[in-house]
């Protein structure tokens, strides 16, 4: 208990504040997404195929969106952004569960894709703005701790509402975002920093033309294709996985559920635990040791069969997921120049889209027309070659300032001097 009220005396009041209704948010979120798919097969008599065409477009046009959004985070500012997003969240909800006619999903996953997430770089932004280098990534951790949180608590409430009514379901969930868009507006301040006299005047094209030089940023570059890689493996066990355990090995859908459970409960025990551990070590160095899990557990995937086995798998891929992700957000982060937070964690959204977007196909054509261990196999490969090129910009970048390791700060002489008062 002390450690935790320690923990909580180390971050400021405001940090506090942004991870209390993000919590709230993303209870609103779990509600919902996991009885997505259900929902879409279930009122409008279609397939996977034509469920996974939706969920296609959204991840597709959430992209563009992210992009759209990390400008608007630079020029405008994070708050209002964020509470713009909430409050058009929620009225997209409600589109989404009034509409009767399945070809109606299509123009609407366009426009939602597009919107609902052009707030998702101003939420990072916002936890870079608030923390110095040296927190953020422990900052990033307490947040998935919260997530996590919200993945037990949410999906339980949801199905309790959905099996009374996916109508109540939709509407439970903009109510959240309009509570969310409340408290932000009422107890969180805008963060953005102080511009430059050269940004100040710049037109919107001008911040837009700025992901120019996001792109000309060889070593982020380097780094999100690094991620790629990875995120094409991590992607298959939220995607593939479920499918592999019922079809290879026989498994029931609650088997699957309860590896996804074992991982949040995993990320709740010691992810706090971690984060003070890799917070000290160098981050390049970090991701390649996170990598190295994935690696590990991934593969194992394709070699085991007893069912203890694939938790133990989840296990050790969780152990690589708490260094990795926010590691990965606070190097994000410490790449960009103050003034190009949002576009920078913008692209950074790439490391994660382009696999949802495109990993599920890729596997189902090998776990379709081949052997389906071989999925596994080549996302021990995959991993094998991020973790090489984590380790490569650990060499080339880690001895620069903004990618040092945070270090306990030293003692004042005041502070000194007074604790050798103390001993004598």
């Amino acid at each position: 208990m002390n450690r935790l009220k320690n923990i909580y005396h180390e971050f400021p009041q405001k940090f506090w504040l942004v991870v209390g209704v993000s919590f709230i948010d993303r209870v609103g979120g779990t509600l919902l997404f996991p009885f997505f798919s259900l929902y879409i097969t279930q009122k409008f008599d279609v397939g996977m195929t034509q469920a996974g065409i939706v969920l296609g477009i959204f991840s597709i046009f959430g992209l563009v969106g992210g992009f759209i959004g990390g400008a608007l985070t630079d020029k405008f500012g994070r708050r209002n952004l964020i509470i713009i997003g909430l409050v058009f969240s929620a009225l997209s909800t409600l589109t989404l569960g009034l509409v009767n006619d399945y070809y109606m999903l299509i123009p609407l996953a366009v426009l939602i894709g597009l919107l609902s997430d052009v707030a998702g770089p101003a939420h990072n932004a916002m936890i870079a703005d608030i923390l110095p280098e040296k927190q953020r990534q422990e900052g990033f951790g307490i947040l998935r701790v919260v997530a996590n949180m919200a993945w037990i608590i949410g999906p339980i409430i949801g199905g309790f509402v959905a099996n009374r009514s996916f109508l109540a379901l939709f509407i439970t969930d903009a109510i959240v975002s309009c509570v969310v868009a409340m408290l932000f507006y009422f107890l969180i301040s805008e963060t953005k920093p102080e511009s430059s006299l050269e940004t100040k005047h710049e037109s919107l094209l001008q911040t837009f033309m700025g992901y120019g030089v996001v792109l000309k940023d060889k070593a982020y570059m380097a780094f999100m294709i690094a991620g790629m890689l990875m995120g094409l493996v991590y992607q298959q066990m939220y995607n593939s996985l479920s499918v592999y355990l019922r079809d290879v090995h026989g498994f029931q859908p609650q088997g699957y559920g309860f590896l996804l459970t074992s991982s949040a409960i995993t990320v709740i025990l010691f992810q706090f635990w971690v984060t003070r551990v890799i917070k000290k070590q160098a981050p390049f160095r970090m991701m390649a040791l996170g990598t190295l899990f994935y690696m590990v557990g991934f593969t194992m995937f394709g070699m085991v069969s007893w069912y203890g086995l694939f938790v133990a798998a989840v296990v050790i891929i969780t152990m690589g997921e708490m260094i990795i992700m926010p590691t990965s957000q606070a190097l994000a982060a410490n790449f960009a120049p103050v003034e190009m937070r949002g576009r920078y964690m913008a692209a950074y959204g790439i490391t994660w889209m382009i696999p949802a977007t495109f990993g599920p196909a890729l596997a189902g054509v090998i776990l379709d027309h081949y052997n389906p261990n071989l999925l596994w196999y080549l996302g021990g490969v995959l991993c094998f070659v991020s973790v090489l090129s984590f380790y490569t910009l650990h060499l080339r970048l880690g001895k620069q300032q903004r990618f040092s390791p945070a270090r306990d700060e030293e003692p004042s002489k005041e502070g000194v001097a007074l604790s050798m008062q103390e001993v004598q």
